[in-house]
Order: structure tokens, then C-alpha cells, then sequence
């Protein structure tokens, strides 16, 4: 009986293998794997063709920094919010001075009084990357804690708030703002997508606020034609660029999240190596699922 249950076991883990085998797009897997040969830093990657449900990953369970796709987990913590009733998207919003976070966003030009509607907030979030926006919302989430709770909840066990947040300083230390995995935060983007977040409403929300992403000249959403729809967040500090997006392509979307760490070169010009690598992989996505 005990040899039965081990064998059964065993042909059971046989067969689990054997699915996920099948689900590797291998000529894409390999791809991938030679484009990143030698790529000077820590470099992950989730592609997932949304119709197939076929992936190729790099290092997709590895923790990253997310610099400001952080803001997606902020946009959840809100989206959840304005679900139950608790803030509403056309309300309006009175900004103070104590809310200013020093630098060049549209948000800390604003005067001490100054009226704004929620949306506005949220476009300024997503679209401009505007950092007193963000961590206005992230109070009004109700915090990191409580951002974190949603995303436990959700399946999410790697991605987190790290700033401001209670019991999360050494986190913050090591990963800034926040932290995610190629393959949890593809995993996020997949779900707003199939409208499986919260509701079908709050879902649409949340897609027409990630299509419309200013910074698209040394990303990789550059690459894809101006007619193509991308859902996209980016995020980048000096040693860290990434980016998670999914490129609607008719009859073909596909997710592609690609994020690095520890660079060795920390320009800020096109050619940098980690900007580079994402239209090149990029580019080759494109040209991959239209043939």
C-alpha cells in the first residue's frame, strides 16, 4: 500500500512536470536566455502569451526592486477602496504643502488649498509618475499595511509596500519604495486584465489609467506601433530599470515584465544597457507573436 502511494505520488509529480513543460514556449525561452548572455547585472523576466497560455521566464520568482511600479500595488489599494464605497473617483481633494515630496512633479507646484479631483490624482500616479500623487494615495489607501493585506490576500506573497510601512524598514533598506517578482507583478497585470480584480468596474478603471503612460522614449514601450494598446507601469532608479506591461495585440496579448538590479552602468541616456536590453527583447516579442 506505502509503494502505491509513493508511486502514485511519483507519477503524479511526473505529470505536474510534464504540464509545465508543456507550458514553456522553449524556442522563446531560448531566445530570451541568449539576448540576456552577459547582461551586466541582475536581469529577470515573464512573458505569458495571454491566449496560450504559454511563458518564458528569467529569474521570474526573483525579488526586485519595483521603483515606481510600486504604484500599481498603490492603485489597487484604491481601487479597493472606491469598490467598497470608502473614497469616490469623481470627489475632490484639497492639497497641503505637508504632502510635497521634493521634486519636479506637476502635484508640488500646487499651492497650500489648492482643489483636485480624485482622478486626477490617480492619472497623475500612473500616467506622469508623479511621486506626491503616489504617496498622497498611498495614505489614502489606508498604507502600506493595508495595501500589503490586499496583495496577501490577492495570492501576492513577494509583493509588498516597503515605505512607510510599519515592520518593513529592513525591506526598504534593501529594495527601496517597494518590492515584486517578474512573475507576481505579470501576475497582477494579467488579473486587472481578465477584469478578475475587486470587479469587472473597478478592473476597466484600472486598465484605461495604465494605458496611458507618459514616459515611452528609452522604454521598451517604444518599440510597439502607436495603434497597438500597451497597459503599462515603469519604474527606474540609478542601478535599477524596469518595466510591467501587457501589449494588447489583437487575438495575440501578451504580458512581458522584465526587471533588473544591481547594473553595472547607471546612465541616464537611451543607451543605457538595462533600456537597451527591454526595446531589444522588446522588438523581438513584437516581431514573435505577428507573424
Amino acid at each position: 500500500m506505502i509503494k502505491s502511494f509513493i508511486l502514485s505520488g511519483a507519477l503524479f509529480l511526473c505529470a505536474a512536470f510534464s504540464i509545465q513543460a508543456q507550458r514553456t514556449d522553449k524556442k522563446l525561452q531560448t531566445a530570451l536566455q541568449s539576448m540576456v548572455s552577459g547582461y551586466q547585472g541582475d536581469i529577470g523576466i515573464y512573458v505569458k502569451n495571454l491566449r496560450t497560455g504559454k511563458t518564458a521566464v528569467i529569474n521570474a520568482d526573483t525579488i526586485f526592486p519595483t521603483a515606481s511600479i510600486v504604484k500599481v500595488p498603490i492603485l489597487l489599494g484604491v481601487a479597493d477602496r472606491m469598490n467598497k464605497g470608502e473614497l469616490a473617483y469623481d470627489s475632490s481633494l484639497t492639497y497641503k504643502d505637508s504632502l510635497l515630496y521634493e521634486g519636479s512633479d506637476i502635484l508640488g507646484s500646487f499651492k497650500s488649498g489648492e482643489k483636485i479631483a480624485l482622478k486626477k490624482v490617480l492619472m497623475l500616479m500612473l500616467t506622469t509618475s508623479d511621486n506626491t500623487a503616489s504617496l498622497w494615495l498611498q495614505s489614502l489607501a489606508g498604507t502600506g499595511t493595508r495595501i500589503n493585506s490586499i496583495l496577501d490576500s490577492l495570492g501576492f506573497k513577494d509583493t509588498r509596500v516597503n515605505s512607510r510601512t510599519p515592520n518593513r524598514e529592513a525591506n526598504r533598506g534593501q529594495y527601496g519604495w517597494g518590492q515584486t517578482t517578474p512573475r507576481e507583478m505579470g501576475m497582477l497585470f494579467e488579473k486587472i486584465y481578465r477584469f478578475e480584480v475587486f470587479s469587472k468596474t473597478s478592473s476597466e478603471r484600472m486598465l484605461r489609467l495604465l494605458g496611458r503612460n507618459f514616459w515611452d522614449e528609452e522604454e521598451a514601450i517604444s518599440v510597439f506601433p502607436a495603434t497597438i494598446e500597451v497597459f503599462s507601469k515603469n519604474g527606474c532608479v540609478n542601478a535599477s530599470r524596469s518595466e510591467a506591461m501587457i501589449v494588447n495585440v489583437p487575438g495575440n496579448p501578451f504580458v512581458f515584465c522584465i526587471f533588473t538590479k544591481n547594473n553595472k552602468d547607471t546612465s541616464w541616456t537611451r543607451e543605457n544597457e538595462a533600456w537597451t536590453m527591454a526595446r531589444k527583447i522588446a522588438t523581438y516579442l513584437w516581431e514573435y507573436y505577428n507573424k
